[in-house]
């Protein structure tokens, strides 16, 4: 049995991290290289259009499932397989589903291979005894969320070759294209920002997702990736571990966690939730 999430256990001080936000774009070249999620994504998602709300739904929905308790957990669990139990289709003459087991557990999968990527970019990477811990939490949450056990391998060990192995027969496909090309060219999220500082940003997101994404994979995706790029990248990662490892995990973690409880309240009061925010997000029933 998965020992609980609580303060100071491993899934508390690492899932919410705010180093694991550098590998947000890898985690969504990931994902979308699955052909099941690439083709859900490409025929129902709005990221497109609108990918800073996409963006905050997101954060607001992993945020409950390590930091909402279990109940707030297993109501957002609802929420999305209700949500997402709609998403079907028929892509390259075979039809999907966006709850296929394997493709529920390989989103499943990024979220819980990128805080530990996360940490051995940008941080101390976990020991042994750590990764037993988060891995058996991260493995009950999955089960809470509905990904089937047996989807999910018994161990770290076992669940590195398993990722590794689904890495290894992915490549690009028109859904990664599109969003690469959405990263270039994602409107600014505040207006007002001049463009002199959102430039950076968008050339750093990408340069980010080339340094992290799995090397044979970057190949495979045509990527291209220098010695002059890697230097650059280690002395980027030098900078963060040295400026962000010495902040307790408490604050490493906080935003997330606000974010957590606060959705957890917004579940409380769906009305509250759909005037601030609109739509159906974490307060809001589930529909049977």
């Amino acid at each position: 049995m998965a020992p609980p999430v609580v303060r100071g256990t491993a899934a508390w001080k690492y899932f919410g991290d705010f180093r694991d936000a550098l590998l947000a774009g890898q985690v969504l070249v990931l994902q979308v290289a699955h052909p099941v999620v690439a083709a859900g994504v490409r025929e129902h998602s709005d990221y497109t259009e609108d990918p800073w709300t996409r963006l905050m739904r997101t954060v607001a929905s992993l945020s409950i499932y390590v930091y909402g308790g279990t109940a707030g957990a297993r109501v957002e669990a609802a929420r999305l397989r209700s949500l997402h139990r709609s998403f079907t289709g028929v892509s390259g003459g075979r039809r999907y589903s966006a709850l296929d087991p394997a493709a529920y557990a390989w989103v499943h999968a990024t979220l819980v291979k990128a805080p530990v990527d996360a940490q051995r970019f940008f941080g101390r990477p976990l020991n042994r005894s750590e990764l037993d811990e988060y891995y058996a939490q991260m493995c009950g949450i999955g089960r809470l969320l509905g990904v089937r056990e047996r989807d999910l391998p018994p161990d770290w060990a076992a669940f590195e070759h398993y990722y590794d192995s689904m890495v290894a027969r992915f490549g690009t496909n028109p859904t990664i294209d599109a969003l690469f090309e959405t990263f270039r060219t994602v409107r600014k999220p505040i207006g007002r920002l001049p463009d002199l500082w959102w430039r950076p940003v968008q050339n750093g997101q990408l340069f980010l997702i080339r340094a992290t994404l799995p090397p044979a994979f970057r190949a495979q995706l045509g990527l291209q990736w220098t010695d002059r790029d890697q230097r650059r990248f280690e002395r980027f990662a030098l900078v963060v571990r040295t400026l962000a490892t010495p902040i307790p995990a408490g604050l490493r973690t906080a935003p997330m966690r606000w974010v957590g409880k606060l959705n957890v309240w917004f579940r409380a009061h769906p009305k509250a939730y759909q005037r601030l925010v609109g739509g159906n997000g974490p307060g809001a029933t589930p529909k049977p």
